[in-house]
């Protein structure tokens, strides 16, 4: 969580997003019927999922407005620095979180990054912190956008289901909207 929160506090948002992200990821995790220990092991990993962040400069990082081609470029950057940063380690929570730091801008049909993997090719702890993080991005205000209605989010991620995310695992966030909803008022933002 504290390595989490540092890449969250250099982009300007909160401990509450790595909250939120972690819990939406326990909840898909034991949809999909990991076992106990990787529920765990994903819950704790997946707050380090854009530790990579840290290496991006400032005024890209914050910018308020889109960012151009090239910006993008060096943000698209985050996934594999955060994978080597953590993937120094040989301890299995830093392995984890490395390979969700890797994979969770993949995309199910193939057209994310940095690797453009494609359906199952990404691993499952990458998949799930995918929907948990742009879902949680969506509903949370940030420096270029202000927070989406949750139904418009849970609505997009309907709409990307088998293009942007594993479908069997939307269908899973969706039947779960109860608890998502829970979170995202549990740790909701002090400033919405």
């Amino acid at each position: 969580f504290t390595m989490g929160s540092i890449a969250e506090f250099r982009s300007k948002e909160t401990g509450e997003h790595i909250k939120r992200v972690a819990k939406y990821s326990r909840i898909l995790a034991a949809a999909y019927g990991l076992c106990e220990d990787d529920i765990d092991m994903l819950e704790l990993a997946s707050p380090m999922h854009d530790i990579g962040k840290i290496a991006i400069p400032d005024a890209i990082l914050n910018k308020p407005g889109k960012l151009t081609d090239e910006e993008f470029d060096i943000i698209k950057t985050h996934a594999q620095k955060g994978h080597d940063m953590l993937g120094i380690s040989n301890r299995p929570l830093f392995k984890v979180a490395s390979q969700i730091a890797l994979t969770h801008h993949e995309k199910y049909d193939g057209t994310g990054y940095p690797n453009k993997l494609q359906g199952e090719n990404i691993p499952i702890f990458g998949r799930i912190t995918a929907i948990a993080d742009v879902f949680d991005a969506l509903t949370s205000s940030r420096p270029y956008k202000k927070a989406w209605e949750i139904d418009d989010a849970f609505k997009l991620l309907i709409d990307e289901k088998g293009k942007h995310f594993d479908p069997i695992l939307v269908d899973m966030f969706i039947q779960n909207k109860e608890e998502v909803i829970t979170i995202f008022n549990r740790f909701k933002e002090e400033d919405l």
